[in-house]
């Protein structure tokens, strides 16, 4: 009950930092929708037209939390998003077609605790993604 309590108090946190950087920043389903639907598809389970032309499904991110034993792994997604987890220069090292998208959210930071314990400065276009993707848990 506290973890949850402490959860929402950090998102509650985040998104008024986030409301009062001035931007024209995207939302975070509209960066979804921008850089992720096309694999992912418009629901987050890797049905996305473009996974069709992919060697392997994308993953169905709509499960991230369930096969995380119920917790988010937020700062493991923006990681993920991000590019921090194996990028070399010819492709992943996760062997992952995922781009990094790092250079495309780059702007303001808000602290933020992925889920770690730890508020760590972060861009907010990711967190807001990060949001997002949390919004789509089943």
């Amino acid at each position: 009950m506290m973890r949850l309590q402490t959860t929402i108090m950090t998102m509650a946190a985040t998104l008024a930092l986030a409301a009062c950087v001035e931007r024209e920043a995207p939302t975070g389903a509209e960066d979804f929708a921008t850089f992720c639907a096309a694999c992912h598809g418009t629901s987050g389970r890797g049905n996305g037209p473009a996974a069709v032309g992919l060697d392997g499904k994308p993953a169905d991110l709509t499960g991230l939390s369930a096969r995380n034993g119920g917790a988010f792994p937020g700062t493991a997604v923006m990681a993920k998003i991000w590019g921090y987890t194996g990028a070399s220069p010819g492709g992943r090292v996760d062997g992952s077609p995922m781009p990094e998208f790092g250079p495309l959210l780059q702007g303001d930071l808000v602290p933020y605790d992925g889920g770690d314990g730890t508020q760590t400065p972060t861009p907010v276009r990711l967190v807001q993604i990060a949001e997002y993707l949390r919004l789509l848990q089943e």
